[in-house]
């Protein structure tokens, strides 16, 4: 997956398109994950110990990393992401890199 945890992303399509969020949450299994503040759902939930009231909570619902973009840290711009190889010691390793500015993620 190109998007990890902690990421900034851009919504690219659904209700919420255009609007800009952290990445909380990833599925990588099932390509989706939850960005703060985005694509709400309400759960009817009955008393607990943790939630003495009960009602209506509204929280994140995942949605597929396919409509999201990552935004560069470095130029600001939504763009897309490669891999670049990094060679230690015989071992390959691979970083993450914006296709408009190079800078590594």
């Amino acid at each position: 997956m190109q998007v990890r945890r902690d990421d900034t992303v851009l919504i690219l399509s659904g209700n919420d398109r255009g609007k800009r969020g952290r990445v909380l949450k990833v599925f990588p299994e099932k390509d989706r994950i939850i960005v703060e503040g985005v694509s709400f759902i309400k759960r009817h939930t009955r008393p607990s110990a943790q939630n003495q009231s009960g009602g209506i909570v509204e929280k994140e619902a995942p949605i597929h990393a396919s409509n999201v973009m990552v935004i560069c840290s470095k130029c600001g711009e939504p763009t897309r992401v490669k891999r670049r190889e990094l060679k230690e010691e015989g071992r390959r390793h691979y970083t993450r890199a914006c296709v408009k500015c190079g800078e590594v993620f």
